[in-house]
């Protein structure tokens, strides 16, 4: 069902602003005459996601790789097109341009649930091609890296492939239809091969058709294969290159020291001691702090920590129990901002025994794995910036607005990132960078956050709360009526990038009204509670929090209908490839037949058009709860690379477990607490469960699996140790009242 009418979807609308004037064409070069980004001397640029020179065939990869592996998906669909040995495929991040817009970003905007295909669903979602071209939103996130590639990197190989064909056949004298194309070459009738190396150049400047035929499904020989990932030999070696390991000639570091009361204003600040220090080259001041540039990181920390600081308070309320005081205060008329669905009548429908609940969940950070840092470089009136970035686009413009320059002088050198999950959408390291390097003009300068700048000075997730009445009769739900509770991630972002927020916000909502449950009174509002400290976009967004929310509940109201709580959820869905999910998870787990002395909780949620179910189990030890076993099906529509697929899934359901079980952000005085992760505390080994990943191909359209696998980690968990215990959890971490082993 259509939720035009009760939601504003805009989301898409704050990312697109920061780019908005630039042309972009995609796939869309092929019937524009705009210049292609990759063009240049010595390159035989067949399209913007193909070149080849001398050295071979160069696949130019729009989106960033983060761990996800998706540089070497997106690569195999242009490779699969082109006959290309996997061995021979050579992969770039594309420059920060237009020409890489992600269609699929704005389409996951529009108010239609990912499994409404009505036709008005799918025109709404095809017009998004139009505003995504003439946005160029170059995005990597949203779990849409390969439902927005799928067609237009294939179409990127087939088009390429037309070219080399055509040209060989000009050299040969043949007839096109009797040339074949395997291993990198053109091969005619009588066995003569032609390498595309030495086809490059003819075939730049062959006219190419508005659209190249595809391959069929059957015909694929990379795709649908678990092909080795392209990034992993060297990151095993320790030989790949992060922003950190850049070194430029002449280069300086930088170590900065911005106000812990986040946003706060610095009134005033003494570097005497840091000026003196040996190593130490300038102290720079920026708008929330200073910046440190030295001879080594080393010292620069060293002389940043010497510095003493006069630091406004923060602009939101000081401790973290203020803050939930304003997200209870929320739920009221005033600040209701959307309605995700509304069907039948849960007011009528409430009467008799109402069962309600309240869940409550804390600010988490991204804590990815490599801090953040950025190299900046001004000279000769350009601005070079080297930098892990989701959004490369949105980097440039933030650095050509530091610098003073056009975004057209401005180079973006994207890098490979250890972690994002949406902390990398953020330009403050890059803001921070560019500042240093226009006071230290002509030399690079590499800023590099500790670990402790990092959890401290993050955009987190937002804290939220859910509240949940409903009615139970016959063994189902009747009436059940979800409200969800939180500060804006749009709103929050939108203020950092200096454009409005109007509207309401989707994220609030995200993972709650679009869930494929068909009770017959069924409704979810969403309220804002107050902006005030910097919240962003977390992996999997609001599904995070909302699945916990509606998931829980949903396992309790099995419970008091005392229905076993998998099929109790099969029974009232009306969507066959989440009931196939969840067939699957419950034979992959052989669920009714745990073994002794353990037990075990299931959870469903579809996130980014991905149905989800996981199932966990735990038993009690001598030494508090130990989880035992874990079981993930989902259904991507299309599995391109089943076995990295597999790997996405178990990761995003570890990042979710240990949100779970240990992570928490709070504030005293306005600060934050946690510093380290020996106080925000990931998922350690011998607490990992051994985890069982079967992939399902029933959904309709091909998607995205980078988030969708930590919505349900949480409440299966929470479930998990209610059926364990019988104690019920509605708050995490759940270390605050659970010991685990």
């Amino acid at each position: 069902m259509s939720r035009l009418g009760t939601i504003a979807r805009r989301s898409f609308l704050i990312g697109s602003a920061a780019i908005v004037g630039g042309a972009a064409f995609g796939w869309y070069k092929y019937r524009t005459p705009y210049p292609n980004p990759i063009a240049g001397e010595g390159l035989a640029a067949l399209t913007p996601f193909v070149f080849i020179d001398a050295s071979g065939v160069t696949i130019v990869a729009p989106r960033a790789e983060m761990g996800q592996g998706i540089q070497s998906t997106l690569a195999a669909l242009v490779a699969e097109e082109l006959d290309m040995a996997w061995e021979d495929v050579r992969i770039i991040h594309g420059p920060a341009a237009s020409a890489y817009f992600n269609t699929a970003m704005l389409q996951d905007g529009i108010p239609f649930a990912p499994t409404d295909e009505s036709w008005a669903a799918e025109t709404a979602r095809g017009a998004m091609a139009v505003p995504a071209k003439f946005l160029g939103l170059q995005a990597t996130g949203g779990s849409t890296s390969v439902p927005d590639g799928f067609e237009k990197m294939r179409a990127a190989g087939a088009m390429a492939r037309v070219a080399l064909v055509a040209a060989a056949a000009r050299r040969l004298g043949v007839d096109q239809s009797l040339l074949k194309t395997a291993g990198g070459a053109v091969i005619a009738p009588d066995g003569t091969r032609l390498a595309y190396i030495d086809l490059a150049v003819e075939a730049a400047s062959v006219a190419l058709p508005a659209v190249p035929p595809l391959k069929e499904k059957t015909a694929w020989k990379l795709l649908g294969t678990s092909l080795p990932r392209k990034d992993v030999p060297d990151k095993s070696a320790g030989t790949a290159v992060f922003t950190g390991d850049i070194r430029l000639p002449g280069m300086k570091f930088v170590a900065v020291r911005t106000n812990p009361a986040l946003g706060g204003a610095m009134k005033g600040y003494d570097a005497t001691l840091a000026e003196k220090m040996a190593g130490v080259v300038k102290v720079i001041a920026l708008p929330d702090g200073v910046a440190i540039v030295a001879s080594n990181t080393w010292l620069a920390n060293q002389a940043a920590d010497a510095v003493t600081f006069d630091w406004d308070t923060a602009p939101y309320r000081a401790t973290s129990a203020e803050m939930e005081a304003d997200v209870a205060a929320s739920f009221t008329p005033d600040a209701k901002d959307a309605t995700g669905r509304n069907d039948g009548n849960v007011d009528t429908a409430l009467t008799g025994k109402v069962w309600q609940a309240e869940y409550v969940v804390p600010y988490l950070a991204h804590a990815t794995m490599e801090p953040m840092s950025a190299i900046a470089w001004v000279h000769d009136g350009m601005v070079e910036v080297w930098t892990g970035t989701q959004a490369p686009g949105l980097a440039q413009s933030a650095a050509a607005e530091v610098a003073g320059v056009s975004t057209s002088a401005v180079i973006v050198h994207t890098q490979l990132m250890g972690g994002g999950f949406g902390r990398r959408t953020e330009v403050d390291a890059v803001c921070q960078a560019v500042h240093a390097a226009k006071a230290m003009e002509g030399t690079p300068v590499l800023v590099s956050w500790t670990r402790e700048e990092d959890m401290t000075h993050d955009m987190y997730r937002p804290m939220a709360m859910g509240r949940v009445r409903a009615v139970v009769a016959d063994g189902a739900i009747t009436a059940f009526d979800f409200a969800t509770g939180a500060s804006s991630a749009i709103a929050s972002l939108a203020g950092r990038l200096g454009y409005p927020s109007l509207g309401p916000d989707a994220t609030i909502l995200q993972g709650s009204w679009e869930q494929p449950y068909a009770f017959p009174n069924y409704r979810v509002i969403g309220y804002r509670a107050p902006d005030g400290v910097p919240v962003g976009f977390w992996r999997s967004v609001g599904a995070s929090q909302n699945a916990f929310f509606h998931e829980s509940a949903i396992d309790e109201l099995a419970h008091l209908a005392a229905v076993d709580p998998m099929l109790f959820r099969m029974r009232q869905m009306n969507h066959l490839p989440s009931i196939k999910v969840m067939e699957t998870v419950a034979e992959m787990s052989n669920w009714g037949t745990t073994p002794p002395g353990r037990a075990r909780g299931v959870a469903f949620s579809l996130s980014f058009g991905v149905p989800v179910a996981e199932v966990i189990e735990v038993e009690n030890t001598a030494d508090g709860i130990k989880l035992t076993g874990a079981w993930i099906a989902a259904d991507v529509g299309i599995a391109l690379n089943p076995g990295n697929i597999e790997a996405q899934l178990s990761g995003a359901m570890i990042y979710g477990l240990s949100a779970a079980m240990n992570g928490e952000i709070t504030f005293t005085d306005g600060k934050v607490d946690q510093r380290n992760f020996w106080d925000y505390e990931p998922l350690r080994l011998h607490q990992c469960p051994p985890v069982s990943v079967k992939v399902l191909e029933n959904g309709s359209k091909i998607r995205g699996v980078g988030e969708p696998g930590t919505p349900p980690a949480a409440p299966a968990l929470a479930n998990a140790i209610f059926a364990l215990t019988g104690e019920r959890h509605r708050r995490l971490p759940l270390k605050s009242a659970v010991k685990f082993a």
